[in-house]
């Protein structure tokens, strides 16, 4: 643990299986010694991979990781379908996988790519009346069906080794990967169900920038203040939208929930920016009519 140190930046964790994404960041979180912290998409503990976690003033702006597009590699297994959507849940059907060619298997997937309604898996964090869908269907209750837009924009083969079906998805916020998995084996004639599950990325970060658990845990009993140093500049999840720079007195002004002037250049109405002064990321503001109104600043 870290105590006093500032944590304020994003940790990109290679989470491990088996475990939750809420019990990855608790770890994290006391190994830094941080007193605020949140996760910014929750993976199963069927799930690997990209998760990142902020920390400090970065929890200002995971909501933006939250709403990102993911990446994912995904095993399918055809010919069962389970009470959860994946190999964690209880096997409720079988059916025989047809022998397929991989011309049907790819024509059979792009027909999945675009937007499209999704219905949520039964086992899921979403709520009914206040309660999580998953709690009610492990009580016996009646759950609502849930249905959200989704996107997929793309959808590759990578391996069909029958039953297995291996898949990168490229996908918009809110995707189900176990429905989709269930969508894919109907659509093939028979059931399916997800096998595993690794995500490759989570808006603009990779898992070429994560760090195992272990590694963590080797940076803090080594050489504690690597971790602190290597922590990612929360600017990053933002690299999306404009920046601005603005100057000491617009930052004061911002700061006190003024609004100022945008300053030159087309900037379109409506348009959410990263604010800078001199160098330094500040925060967030919107542009109304050539206004900056504060909306998501640091307190640093």
């Amino acid at each position: 643990m870290l105590p006093n140190a500032s944590t304020d930046g994003i940790l990109i964790l290679d989470k491990p299986l088996g475990l939750t994404s809420n019990r990855c960041l608790q770890i994290v979180k006391r190994l830094l010694g941080s007193d605020k912290a949140g996760h910014t998409g929750a993976l199963d503990p069927l799930a690997s991979g990209v998760l990142p976690l902020c920390f400090g003033e970065a929890t200002k702006v995971s909501q933006f990781l939250l709403d990102a597009d993911k990446g994912y590699r995904a095993v399918i297994e055809l010919g069962i379908a389970t009470a959860s959507g994946d190999k964690d849940g209880e096997v409720m059907r079988r059916e025989a996988v047809p022998d397929l060619a991989v011309p049907e298997l790819a024509a059979v997937l792009t027909g999945f790519v675009g937007t499209q309604a999704q219905e949520a898996p039964v086992y899921s964090a979403l709520k009914q009346g206040g309660v999580p869908l998953y709690k009610l269907a492990r009580a016996g209750q009646p759950v609502i069906p849930k249905i959200r837009e989704i996107h997929i924009h793309a959808l590759d083969l990578l391996r069909w080794e029958k039953p297995f079906l291996e898949l990168r998805v490229s996908c918009s916020k809110g995707t189900y990967i176990r429905k989709l998995a269930e969508d894919i084996g109907i659509a093939l004639g028979t059931l399916g169900c997800l096998a595993a599950l690794r995500r490759e990325k989570a808006g603009p970060f990779t898992l070429e920038q994560a760090l195992t658990l272990e590694r963590v845990e080797e940076l803090v009993s080594v050489e504690p203040r690597h971790l602190i140093d290597g922590l990612l500049p929360m600017d990053q999840a933002l690299s999306h939208l404009p920046a601005l720079q603005v100057s000491e007195e617009q930052t004061l002004h911002l700061r006190q929930g003024k609004r100022v002037t945008a300053g030159a250049g087309p900037i379109a109405d409506g348009s959410l920016l990263r604010i800078y002064c001199e160098g330094l990321f500040i925060g967030l503001a919107e542009n109304e009519a050539g206004k900056l109104q504060p909306k998501r600043l640091l307190s640093y």
